[in-house]
């Protein structure tokens, strides 16, 4: 028989797959001997049963209920009992970490007449009513429907109506008449009473949390973190203990280390008098936990005490949530926090030192994705002037936008390619899209442990929160900043992260250390170095080569700074652009054989002189050169617009230009409806006789004046064999002419670029004729799919990835099932009629950090990216080496 519910003795951090995050880690922290509220939790089975069927799994509330039982015989009270009543909160908790995507119902248990019984037991009348106006609005938003927004205008209408700064001043009456106006409410707009029943509360509530899995919140954050949808959710129900009981209780969140910068020490925020969505919410200002040492340096001890052991046993940063109930100290939650990619690498790095993790524990723990925002700019602290506003620097970086004030706008201008700042008085969840489409999040409160700074810090952006010299007017869609500068929505404001600090207008960029140091290794901070140091033992363990893609001398010599290991990709057309496409249009023209010879003759020098640069710089290392591949209209003139000129010429009685009507005759010619699937690849060079020779000879003439060159050709868009064999025999050819000519023998490897499907599929014929395979996953996804790049990312891939037909672009992460399958027989295929064929990947995929760690499990020699993206690469192939899985998860 199926079992759905489990108490907390029977689980534990190893099963946050059926007890959710939340559920394990409480169920850890129990057996830890922590002082946790007892509990049970409802598993993530019998949510996805749920959300299958419709229908709660049968036996399910049997299981709830006989747990309950065992709850209250331990409590001494039942659930809701008229006089000291025993009270349970209901929360979510997915195997990944979701921070406010889900639903949460606090102090169930509690009606009309348990409201009493609460208040006698507790000796304070206020605390009773206050805990059941936030049960009544709770259950009314998250159960029944009710707009988050008619409570808080119910709760702002009171505290005017009282002049009351905060519901703190609000009295037993004045909540008491708010628990009437809230059930009001719940009957207006939901169109049934609030329940009297705590077990009605409960199973609604349990049901409720079911149903945000799939919440549009929820759905969005999933599809942002890469986090499938089909886990479904745990659900925690435990004993409520309270933080509203007056002064010497009060809720908060603490960290083990400082989640912005990795410093160690116990970090986080407290709010006296309150319930733990009071912190986390930001409706109140917390204060730093430094200040619970002076207001109850008891609980303070034991919560640092406890916070020590949480960090050893779980040998990471950890993040608590914890409640003080009248000097007693309870533990309500324990995880592995979320923190920025310059924490995690000083983290790593320390732990490693510390001797409590392992250097491949460590390099587990950073990801490429961190280390690509650490290389990001900063901004230029001699252009900055003098800020507008001050706040809590939560999540690091620079960023630059106009204001926006709601997450709708925010939106809506960066569907348009403006970059945008998000301001609010404080985030909830629900402004999630708002804050994935924005630059930067800027908040009027809140602290480092906000639902602003969490959720901003997983997902690296910027974010500064608790700036309490800026006004926040979100009616009038402005702020007004700490010297009485107002900004109204649209105004450029530039948000600095790492300091916390907001400057008026845009800021020039610096490089940030980081790149600094990778570039120069030079004035390196501690990140920078934990950075370095996390890349030696990435090289040290990887064995997916580094190459870069790289076009240029000055382009070679930075990715060779940047830890490159040659070049797996020179694209020669580049170099036939700016005052050398007069040389392209001559060969072009040309009606004779001696024309056409005498432009390529001309051209010869010019890329023998490109090559002796990059191999110069590549000295030693191998550098991969792919022929001329696009289609020649590309260095044409426009064909509208020569014929254009040439006809206003005729119209004005005189002569055309003789070379423009030869041009427009070449244009015409070779016009194509879809070029990018016509006369480019190896077919110029089957076409055009002499191009691919002088391409070839311009690079084994450098290969042999000197140094230690390892120039390789690559023939582009080969679909057949017979296309690669010609082109191949023309290869050879040359380099037999060259070691004749100069008497050195010529050794030059050839090649081909995967980058279409047939080539892919007939890979075990191409191998015949090929040394080496590199995979152009541009092309070939774009051939796959039969996607144009350039036309659907703007046209459809938004609602495409709104509708999750795609979890993320095709063209930034490797498509596994399709494309990965036509790589995957490609390689086999290949070795197999080749044993020992190298194989490497050249396109835009080989700097993403998910799909490097495809790469290694399939078996590629190599990777080659862009050379910013070199140091990704290298920590990225480490990891893959380390998993071996082929899947990559820094979550």
């Amino acid at each position: 028989m199926v079992r759905y519910v489990y108490d907390f003795q029977s689980g534990g951090r190893d099963m946050a797959g059926l007890l959710g995050g939340k559920g394990a880690n409480l169920a850890e922290m129990s057996r830890l001997g922590l002082p946790v509220p007892p509990g049970f939790i409802i598993s993530t089975e019998a949510c996805r049963a749920f959300l299958t069927t419709g229908e709660e799994p049968a036996r399910l509330s049997v299981e709830v209920f006989r747990h309950l039982s065992t709850l209250e015989t331990t409590a001494g009270r039942t659930l809701g009992q008229a006089d000291d009543p025993l009270l349970v909160s209901v929360r979510s908790g997915a195997r990944f970490s979701m921070p406010g995507m889900m639903e949460t119902v606090l102090d169930i248990g509690l009606n009309d007449d348990s409201v009493h019984g609460l208040a006698k037991a507790s000796g304070s009348e206020r605390f009773a009513w206050d805990s059941y106006r936030r049960l009544v609005q709770m259950y009314g938003t998250t159960v029944l429907g009710v707009a988050p927004a008619s409570f808080d205008v119910a709760m702002t209408s009171l505290k005017e109506a009282l002049d009351a700064s905060d519901d703190l001043h609000l009295s037993a009456d004045d909540l008491a008449g708010l628990v009437e106006t809230y059930k009001r409410l719940i009957r207006d707009e939901a169109g049934r009473a609030f329940p009297q029943s705590p077990a009605e509360q409960l199973h609604e509530a349990i049901l409720a949390v079911f149903r945000s899995w799939n919440a549009e919140r929820a759905r969005l954050y999933r599809r942002r973190e890469h986090i499938p949808d089909d886990l479904g959710t745990a659900v925690t129900v435990q004993r409520m203990v309270f933080g509203n009981l007056g002064s010497d209780s009060g809720s908060g969140v603490a960290f083990t280390r400082d989640p912005a910068t990795g410093h160690p020490g116990l970090y986080g925020d407290y709010l006296p008098n309150a319930q733990g969505e009071d912190v986390v919410s930001g409706t109140r200002d917390a204060v730093p936990l430094a200040e619970l040492e002076r207001l109850d340096p008891v609980s303070y001890r034991r919560l640092r005490d406890h916070a020590q052991v949480l960090e050893r046993h779980y040998r990471d940063l950890c993040d608590i949530e914890f409640t003080i109930e009248r000097g007693t100290l309870w533990m309500l939650q324990t995880r592995v926090g979320k923190r920025t990619p310059a924490a995690a690498f000083a983290i790593a790095a320390e732990l490693v030192e510390e001797g409590l993790i392992s250097a491949d524990d460590g390099l587990a723990r950073v990801s490429g994705d961190g280390l690509a925002r650490l290389m990001f700019p900063r901004f230029d602290s001699t252009a900055t002037g003098e800020p507008i506003a001050h706040g809590v620097p939560a999540s690091p970086g620079a960023a630059v936008g106009a204001a926006v004030f709601d997450s709708t706008e925010a939106v809506r201008r960066a569907a348009t390619g403006e970059k945008v700042v998000l301001v609010r008085e404080e985030t909830t969840p629900d402004d999630l899209p708002g804050m994935v489409a924005a630059q930067a999040v800027l908040t009027g409160r809140g602290g480092k442990t906000s639902h602003a700074a969490v959720v901003a810090r997983g997902m690296g952006k910027v974010c500064v929160c608790g700036a309490q010299d800026i006004a926040v007017d979100g009616v009038a869609r402005l702020f007004t900043g700490r010297d009485g500068t107002v900004i109204e929505e649209g105004t450029v404001i530039s948000v600095d992260g790492s300091a916390g600090v907001v400057y008026w207008g845009p800021v020039p960029l610096a490089a940030s250390a980081t790149m600094c140091y990778l570039e120069s290794g030079e004035q390196a901070d501690s990140v920078a170095r934990a950075v370095g140091r996390a890349l030696n033992h990435a090289d040290s363990v990887r064995r997916l080569e580094v190459r870069a893609n790289a076009d240029t001398p000055e382009d070679a010599a930075r990715a060779r700074r940047f830890g490159a290991e040659g070049i797996g990709l020179c694209r020669t057309e580049h170099m036939f652009l700016g005052e050398r496409r007069q040389l392209v249009e001559d060969m072009i023209v040309a009606r004779t054989e001696t024309d056409r010879n005498r432009a390529l003759a001309a051209l010869l020098p010019l890329q023998r002189q490109d090559f002796t640069g990059l191999l110069q710089a590549m000295d030693g290392l191998p550098v991969t050169i792919r022929l001329l591949d696009p289609p020649l209209h590309e260095f044409l003139p426009d064909r509208t617009q020569l014929a254009v000129r040439i006809a206003a010429a005729e119209a004005a009685g005189g002569q055309p230009n003789a070379h423009e009507v030869d041009l427009l005759e070449a244009v015409n010619r070779m016009h194509e409806e879809n070029p990018m699937l016509g006369l480019r690849g190896v077919r110029l060079g089957l076409v055009i006789p002499g191009l691919v020779a002088m391409q070839v000879r311009a690079v084994v003439e450098r290969t042999v004046a000197g140094g230690s060159p390892r120039a390789e050709i690559m023939v582009p868009l080969v679909g057949a064999v017979e296309e690669l064999r010609l082109a191949r025999e023309e290869v050879v050819r040359v380099l037999m002419e060259v070691g004749e000519e100069t008497g050195v023998p010529v050794r030059c490897p050839v090649g081909t670029m995967i980058e279409l499907p047939r080539a892919a599929l007939t890979a075990g014929r191409i191998a015949q004729e090929a040394e080496f395979f590199s995979f152009g996953t541009n092309d070939l996804t774009q051939t796959t799919w039969g996607f144009s790049r350039d036309d659907v990312e703007a046209a459809f891939f938004s609602a495409y990835l709104d509708k999750g037909i795609l979890a993320t672009s095709p063209f930034e992460t490797l498509d596994r099932e399709g494309v990965g399958r036509l790589v995957r027989i490609a390689v086999e295929e290949g070795r197999a009629a080749r044993p020992g064929l190298e194989t490497g990947v050249c396109g835009e995929h080989g700097g993403d950090p998910e799909s490097i760690h495809f790469f290694h499990a399939v078996g590629l020699d190599y990777v080659s990216c862009s050379p910013f993206r070199v140091p990704v690469a290298r920590l990225e192939s480490g990891r893959a080496a380390l998993t071996g899985t082929g899947a990559s998860d820094s979550r």
